[in-house]
């Protein structure tokens, strides 16, 4: 069970690699292709087209064809696309190849939580879900740390293409290890082939896999009323609106504001370039150690606490960050502590639950269509907040942090009221045809 859901979270890991590995590439790229700021923009954001539109896709064909085949798909884009990315030698095929990188990342986000939620049992399926965003985490630092050190072997007009093609090495022992998994039994359960569900139930450690599949049966003929399940019906509105509001409020916490323009955001509350850029190594650090220790408590104190306790912090953090941003000499050390504080509170709640909550809220016959919303909503809020930040920020300064700090707060008031608790309910007796 656990090597099953440890080599699905593989896919978050490249997941967070080959998104942040461009991150060292983007001065030699605008060398080497003679690209305008407006070019490279688009360059950079070409992989996050794909995964808006990956995200938006995964869902169907996982639903149809299963997990293991599409979490197949997803490491051979990225084992291709790594390649090609780095050996291309125009820039449109630069585009492509980065494109598809992004149709798999979007992919992955969908598919990889479903697995793993299907895998596990409920009482361990928090901290295995969780197991592919501290992943995600890592992938981020590891694509860093490798920009780093091949930057300091190689000279910039090929080290670019190092930076790329290493995610490769990752990718195929994604495929290796993706190769030797089962499918999940919940999507053998649910399309007629109980046997092979039971079977992979005995191989994963389930303690009555007859019993599961009985009450997989029973929560599908129930469900489905013998239709063709369609995500958006009257039955599935709590689901539906609970994946949409987490991960909106996912984005508009500030995340990736932080995320992608931390050197920025800190050298406005006063540090030089070089302190700036090792703050930002210490939100990256503090962002993986939260992660870790989210896996602990996912399971033991639920999801709705996590949140409750996330909110409130997230909020304090971020107006401090705020009014030290609108006074006239701010403090660096305190916008450090607010930055870290708030990055803090969110990988312990927020970072940790979302993948986690939006993999369980969904039966199991639309489970997948589910995860692609959710994945989707999320990564459209993603490119809106990362490509509108730097304007509002010049023009409104602390107060946009003010924004993200009152939203922490409508966010707290949304989970108090609306957002129901999924810890330990297997997935098949979860029921939100009546509000909650």
């Amino acid at each position: 069970m656990v090597l099953s859901a440890a080599g699905a979270a593989l896919g978050g890991l490249l997941f967070g690699f080959d998104t942040a590995v461009i991150s060292g590439t983007t001065a030699a790229l605008q060398a080497r292709f003679a690209l305008t700021d407006g070019a490279l923009g688009f360059t950079v954001a070409s992989a996050l087209i794909g995964t808006v539109i990956g995200s938006l896709v995964a869902g169907a064909p996982a639903d149809r064809f299963g997990r293991k085949p599409m979490l197949l798909v997803v490491a051979i884009a990225y084992v291709v696309s790594s390649l090609g990315a780095a050996l291309a030698g125009s820039w449109p095929m630069l585009l492509a190849f980065r494109f598809l990188g992004g149709l798999a990342i979007g992919a992955a986000s969908v598919v990889t939580p479903i697995y793993i939620a299907e895998v596990s049992p409920a009482r361990f399926r928090g901290r295995l879900v969780a197991l592919n965003q501290l992943n995600i985490v890592l992938g981020i630092l590891i694509a860093f740390l490798s920009n780093y050190v091949i930057a300091q072997a190689l000279p910039a007009d090929t080290a670019w293409r190092w930076m790329l093609g290493i995610v490769a090495v990752p990718s195929f022992v994604f495929l290796i290890v993706t190769l030797l998994l089962p499918d999940s039994p919940r999507w053998y359960a649910v399309n007629g082939r109980e046997a092979q569900a039971a079977a992979v139930m005995r191989r994963l450690g389930f303690l009555d896999p007859d019993s599961e599949i009985v009450r997989m049966r029973e929560a599908l003929a129930r469900d489905t009323h013998g239709a063709t399940p369609r995500l958006f019906q009257r039955s599935y509105s709590v689901p539906v609106a609970c994946a949409i509001a987490i991960a909106m409020f996912n984005q508009l916490s500030g995340i990736n504001a932080l995320l992608y323009y931390a050197p920025r955001i800190f050298e406005l509350g006063g540090a030089g370039a070089d302190s700036a850029l090792l703050q930002s190594v210490a939100v990256g650090g503090t962002n993986l150690v939260f992660t870790v220790l989210a896996l602990f408590l996912i399971d033991r104190f639920g999801r709705k606490p996590l949140l409750y306790v996330g909110s409130v912090a997230c909020a304090a953090a971020l107006i401090l960050v705020g009014l030290q941003l609108e006074t006239a000499r701010p403090d660096g050390t305190l916008v450090l502590m607010g930055l870290l504080g708030f990055i803090a509170a969110f990988a312990v709640s927020q970072g940790a639950v979302i993948w986690v909550f939006i993999s369980e809220v969904f039966p199991s016959e639309v489970r997948g269509k589910g995860q692609a919303l959710g994945s989707t909503t999320h990564w459209v809020m993603a490119a809106a907040i990362t490509w509108i930040f730097p304007i509002v920020a010049s023009s409104l300064g602390g107060w946009v942090f003010f924004f993200f700090g009152a939203m922490m707060l409508l966010q707290l008031a949304w989970v108090r009221r609306f957002m129901p608790e999924t810890n330990g309910i297997p997935l098949e007796e979860m029921s939100f045809r009546s509000a909650h």
